[in-house]
């Protein structure tokens, strides 16, 4: 039997995009024979403070679902100050080295790293090296350039460290994955020797047809499912866009760093059609996305290489998408024909995407949300992706 470990500092129970993917992956090897194990950290995303049964203490081992999952203790933060967060990442970058015995003992035949953190992917060519394993890192997000992008880092000394680490693990890891196109032209271009497109996707079983939103309302009703961050810039949405005005109304589910000021903020101005409904967990998702007739997906900037989850969320759900961003996922949602696109932080433009939507008519909009879910079950479905990546895995191992 392969064995594999997945080093993470991301996993369930906490909610999000990579939790979510990994957590699946892990499932779906599983299923495919392999010997799955991970290693992550006590659980805090995206609150930033660590669960309360797993405070105060070191190490935790839990078996679930069939495989072995080894927690190590981090240094929590989402401050959005960029020092406790790169704190963080150190942390458990040093903390999960504690787990050398016992990945040892196991003689995995690939230990595979998320990253960012960057830094983990040092932790994890280590371990490999140690264990006899061979060292994949999967890149979700391009660091350091997506945190110069978003002014979380300048350039500078610790702009070129980072830069140094980047090329090194590329090079030095047996091979590369990555969750968009963009991502895996990059690696390759700095020196990786094998590649695999990773997408996200999203697991469609999860999600039943329905257009109950459209019958059942007069009004549209957008959504905003996800991370409450500097990058999704949710914020200045709610400052910048008067949606009772345009005729529809916006609603957010999310959690994050931005949380506290969309809140205030809603409370202090309650009539520009914006509402806020707390987080939700990962199975709750489709039920939610079922009330509503279309998904607003934004960033304040493009970032090369991001391809936002909660995009593949709203295929499988039949969700049209305004998407906020540029890049790959602009031309996703043009290729596939699944909604609309504008530039980040356009706010006029973003009035014009959302009256183009609420104004469309009943038949043109169905062909959307069909497009979307065509798009979904045949391309993005998660255990399409997972039999590609076992396939690669074994390829690789023969």
């Amino acid at each position: 039997m392969k064995k594999i470990v997945i080093l993470t500092q991301y996993f369930p129970p906490e909610t999000g995009a990579p939790q979510s993917r990994l957590y699946e992956t892990a499932l779906g090897l599983k299923s495919r024979g392999w010997d799955v194990s991970i290693v992550a950290a006590m659980p805090n995303y995206p609150t930033g403070r660590v669960s309360r049964e797993y405070r105060g203490k070191f190490s935790v081992n839990e078996f679930t679902d069939g495989m072995h999952i080894h927690r190590y203790a981090l240094y929590a933060s989402n401050s959005k100050n960029k020092l406790p967060r790169i704190a963080s990442m150190l942390s458990f970058s040093f903390s999960s080295l504690a787990s050398l015995l016992k990945l040892h003992r196991l003689r995995p035949h690939y230990i595979l790293t998320e990253s960012p953190p960057l830094t983990l992917g040092l932790t994890g060519l280590l371990l490999a090296k140690i264990c006899g394993a061979r060292h994949i890192l999967n890149v979700s997000d391009l660091w350091p350039l997506s945190a110069y992008k978003l002014g979380a880092v300048s350039h500078g000394f610790l702009y070129s460290r980072l830069k140094d680490i980047e090329l090194f693990l590329y090079k030095r890891s047996y091979a590369c994955t990555g969750q968009s196109q963009q991502i895996i032209d990059h690696v390759k271009k700095n020196g990786a020797h094998r590649t695999h497109l990773f997408r996200n996707g999203v697991d469609t079983k999860r999600f039943k047809p329905t257009d109950a939103a459209i019958a059942n309302s007069t009004s549209t009703k957008i959504v905003y499912t996800g991370l409450l961050g500097v990058a999704q810039g949710v914020l200045n949405i709610c400052r910048n866009i008067n949606f009772k005005n345009l005729g529809v109304s916006f609603h957010i589910y999310g959690d994050g760093a931005e949380k506290n000021d969309i809140v205030a903020y809603l409370l202090a101005n309650p009539d520009k059609g914006i509402y806020y409904h707390n987080a939700v967990h990962r199975d709750e998702i489709p039920a939610v996305l079922a009330q509503y007739d279309a998904m607003l997906v934004p960033l304040i900037k493009p970032i090369y290489g991001a391809i936002p989850s909660k995009m593949y969320e709203a295929m499988a759900a039949g969700l049209p998408v305004i998407f906020a961003g540029g890049g790959e996922g602009a031309q996703l949602v043009n290729k596939y024909n699944i909604g609309w696109t504008c530039k980040p932080a356009n706010y006029k433009m973003m009035e014009e995407k959302i009256l183009q939507l609420s104004q469309l008519p009943a038949g043109e909009l169905q062909a959307i949300k069909q497009n979307c879910r065509t798009a979904a079950h045949t391309t993005f479905d998660r255990e399409i992706q997972i039999e590609q990546l076992h396939q690669f895995l074994s390829g690789a191992s023969a």
